[in-house]
């Protein structure tokens, strides 16, 4: 976060938690329409003549698809298969943009770095190089109208001006991020501050939870495969682009047609907030290792909590899984856009 958007935002009565995240105070009588700062999500930039084919041999998902009008989930595996990122994919002008938690950002970078070999690109941690903000509720397309800027009409499609670009994202509450440089955003967040409430971080995760959408984070890194977080059922996952680092785990995983473990949005009642890696367990796993783990994690309200949780199969049908060895009882459940049948 630049030095300039944290006096910004302060200046606005928000506050520098611990992490380093920006928290707002709880609004009385707050909109329907919710105003975020995604500062908690960096960037890198790949720039190049060679960037789109560098990215195609290091990506779960198709670069090419990836347009001025449309963007992609994907993932960045390790040589055995196990996820060390997640990214959404933005084309912006002539840059490639990968936003990740921003805690993961450095790791990643310096992974993706090794592999640039005699390639023409250049990767860069552009986390100030944009500001990024979010916007959700029911009435978002006439916020934007009302600011001179179209809401797309499809999940994960952009639209840009010559400063702003508007990405429209998954979820029943219609929700978008907008990214552009502060001269833009600045402006722009004080005008819908009057229309939407400033909220937290972790109102924007329970969104993405909600919508099934992962994220992966330090204590998450190089635990799943990608099909273990249902990449491959929201678009995050190319099975006919070629190679890439992992590709034949993936591509082994999916042939043989049998996920044992998979994501489930769940709830739980637990009096402290669960933690991405956080083991589950279940009576019934026939694991050696652990029947689950926690992905994602945000409050519903005092003492329950919704998440995002990979668990064995025959754990989830057995219907028994716990948040911890002898904790409270998950509640499981499909995510909103299902599960294929076997």
């Amino acid at each position: 976060m630049t030095t300039q958007w944290r006096e910004f935002l302060t200046a606005r009565n928000a506050h520098v938690e611990e992490n380093g995240g920006i928290c707002f105070p709880k609004a009385a009588g707050s909109s329907d329409n919710r105003l975020f700062d995604l500062s908690h999500l960096g960037l890198i930039a790949v720039r190049g003549v060679d960037a789109d084919a560098f990215l195609q041999g290091q990506l779960t998902n198709d670069i090419r698809e990836v347009t001025a009008t449309h963007t992609q989930l994907s993932g960045y595996c390790s040589q055995k298969g196990r996820l060390l990122a997640s990214f959404r994919v933005m084309r912006i002008a002539e840059t490639v943009y990968l936003q990740t938690p921003a805690e993961r950002l450095p790791d990643a970078l310096k992974r993706l770095r090794i592999f640039i070999l005699r390639s023409k690109v250049s990767l860069d941690d552009a986390s100030d190089e944009l500001i990024r903000i979010g916007i959700a509720g029911a009435r978002l397309a006439d916020l934007l109208a009302g600011q001179g800027l179209s809401l797309p009409e499809r999940d994960n499609a952009c639209a840009s001006d010559e400063t702003l670009c508007v990405i429209r994202l998954p979820g029943a509450i219609p929700r978008c991020e907008i990214l552009g440089p502060f001269a833009a955003i600045g402006p722009l967040w004080d005008r819908l501050a009057g229309q939407a409430t400033p909220a937290n971080r972790l109102d924007w995760t329970l969104l993405d939870i909600q919508a099934g959408i992962p994220n992966l984070y330090n204590q998450t890194a190089e635990v799943f495969i990608p099909q273990m977080i249902n990449l491959q059922l929201i678009d995050g996952v190319s099975f006919h682009k070629g190679c890439y680092t992992g590709q034949e785990v993936v591509a082994r995983m999916q042939h043989l047609g049998k996920i044992k473990r998979r994501m489930y949005l769940a709830e739980v009642d637990s009096p402290t907030l669960p933690q991405p890696g956080e083991e589950l367990h279940a009576p019934s796993s026939t694991s050696q290792q652990t029947a689950g783990w926690v992905v994602d994690a945000a409050p519903l309200d005092d003492g329950r909590h919704a998440l995002l949780a990979v668990v064995e199969v025959s754990a989830a049908e057995g219907g028994e899984v716990r948040l911890g060895e002898q904790g409270p009882l998950l509640s499981l459940q499909a995510p909103p856009y299902g599960f294929p049948e076997s």
